[in-house]
């Protein structure tokens, strides 16, 4: 992911996305772009997701092991 990366951007880009082809503003060429950019960026936000799911997780797993 590239650095100015923001996953709270992308949220609200990926909602923009929906609620233009939810209102019919868009041609349906544009609807498959638009649909692809979506999908891609739901995609970056999963990986993002997953990558401080497990950062979180060895946290708690160093937390664990110091307090034993």
């Amino acid at each position: 992911m590239k650095k100015n990366w923001n996953y709270e951007a992308k949220v609200a880009e990926i909602e923009t996305i929906i609620s233009r082809i939810e209102a019919g503003e868009l041609q349906l060429e544009e609807v498959f772009e638009q649909f692809g950019a979506a999908v891609k960026s739901l995609r970056e936000c999963e990986s993002f997701l997953q990558q401080r799911q497990q950062q979180v997780d060895l946290m708690i797993e160093t937390l664990q092991d110091s307090e034993q």
